[in-house]
């Protein structure tokens, strides 16, 4: 049997604290102690459920872009892509996106984006390469598909209210990416997908 809060609701009770610590004094004045102890929870039991502040942000995407590495070579990119993005809920990221200026998120939003999407375009370019790609063409293909993802979810997060969906969004993105997709070795009609 355990004891305290449930692992969810913890994880999500610190990120709520965490995004409301970083609206009133910004990220860099936010400590890991602040947030555990606005979430009603010890430091050391931060550290079960995050490994920094950062991770907070990105988490959720995290999690989705790890399970992305076996997918890749089966579903093709956009297949894989679309499996990503789906049932993405507004979460601390999105927060993140949205209030960057008043959280003070700037320098960090840009460093992790940039790590996410070296992480995609990565698991992108395995996959072009298993199916023939040389490692440029891999490379590119990976660059541009991460490229649709990270601009999916700052377009999703940003859109407001009425704001379309991120299916929505990764399908404009999507077949924007797919130029950079390598021609089949056999012919001219695109390799994957």
């Amino acid at each position: 049997m355990t004891s305290g809060r449930p692992r969810a609701s913890s994880r999500g009770v610190l990120s709520e604290a965490a995004c409301e610590l970083f609206l009133e004094r910004g990220f860099d004045a936010t400590s890991i102690t602040d947030i555990a102890r606005r979430a009603g929870v010890s430091r050391s039991s931060f550290f079960n459920y995050f490994e920094s502040k950062e991770a907070i942000l990105w988490s959720s995407l995290d999690e989705r872009i790890d399970r992305l590495r076996g997918d890749v070579p089966f579903g093709g990119p956009a297949a894989a892509l679309r499996t990503l993005c789906r049932d993405f809920e507004p979460d601390s990221l999105a927060l993140a996106l949205v209030n960057t200026e008043a959280m003070g998120l700037t320098e960090e939003l840009e460093r992790g984006a940039a790590v996410r999407h070296a992480r995609i375009a990565r698991a992108v370019a395995a996959s072009v390469i298993a199916h023939g790609a040389d490692q440029v063409e891999a490379a590119v293909c990976g660059a541009a598909y991460a490229g649709a993802v990270m601009v999916a979810i700052e377009r999703w997060a940003r859109g407001g209210v009425p704001r379309a969906t991120l299916a929505m969004e990764l399908a404009h993105a999507l077949v924007v990416a797919e130029v950079t997709l390598p021609r089949s070795r056999a012919g001219d009609s695109r390799s994957l997908d």
